[in-house]
């Protein structure tokens, strides 16, 4: 009886977490450049163990969720015409660096902007003719809404010239061949890991005044909030029978 009401407690946790990842693809469904995730669930591992006077003990009951799957595939544009805003057609990403780190990730979501940067001055400059230590220059960078700088095909920093703000930029376009496991940081950024194997350039095209829409399906999420709801519904009832057997069961004793 106890098996049953494990299940079903194991169910129903793992039913809220689904439930989060969709929750979460619902709440970027106007955030651009964003990829949604599926999640996958395995069986847990069904056997016993030896207890207490050599007793049978189950261990590992119904299914868990083993990962959230992210979907890469592409979706559509809007045309916003502002001078920073791009997009890539075909495959790649931008690459983001944040100078608070040095972390570099990656994003579909080209709505970027003209940041100012204070640069320290090169190590061993000499003082000026009038004996004062050099200073930080200030340097208009491209850059996201975070603070983090958009890297150029080399890896440079991309620097804005304020006064011909339509120059043409040229960003980066970055790719790995295997997009499975890169790490999900927030809205739309990713950060590569060992799997993912060796960076290269990416053959997107990158289009300026339009930007990418999230990939998020709404009709598909609403489908699977409402299994996710069933299922923990009934997660929920098969714990509340176990409990109503043991209860009667127990009182039968004596």
């Amino acid at each position: 009886m106890n098996m049953s009401f494990y299940s079903a407690a194991v169910g129903a946790i793992q039913q809220q977490q689904r439930m989060n990842v969709q929750s979460n693809n619902i709440a970027n469904v106007n955030t651009h450049g964003f990829r949604a995730e599926r999640a996958s669930f395995g069986a847990l591992m069904n056997r016993d163990v030896i207890g207490i006077d050599n007793a049978e003990l189950p261990k590992g009951t119904g299914t868990r969720m083993t990962k959230a799957t992210v979907d890469f595939n592409p979706s559509g544009f809007i045309e916003t015409g502002r001078t920073f805003d791009f997009a890539i057609n075909g495959d790649g990403f931008f690459a983001l660096y944040d100078p608070a780190d040095g972390e570099i990730s990656y994003s579909r979501d080209g709505s970027f902007m003209a940041a100012e940067f204070l640069v320290p001055p090169e190590e061993g400059a000499e003082p000026d003719k009038d004996g004062q230590e050099p200073q930080p220059t200030s340097v208009w960078r491209l850059s996201d809404n975070e603070g983090r700088c958009v890297l150029d095909p080399q890896g440079n920093f991309i620097v804005i010239d304020l006064e011909d703000k339509d120059a043409p930029l040229e960003l980066g376009v970055f790719d790995y061949a295997i997009h499975e496991g890169m790490l999900h940081a927030d809205s739309s950024r990713f950060v590569a890991t060992e799997r993912n194997g060796q960076l290269y350039l990416g053959t997107g095209e990158v289009k300026r005044g339009l930007l990418e829409m999230s990939n998020t399906d709404m009709a598909t999420e609403f489908v699977k909030v409402i299994e996710s709801q069933r299922a923990y519904g009934y997660a929920l009832k098969m714990m509340q029978t176990s409990d109503e057997i043991e209860t009667t069961i127990n009182g039968l004793r004596g």
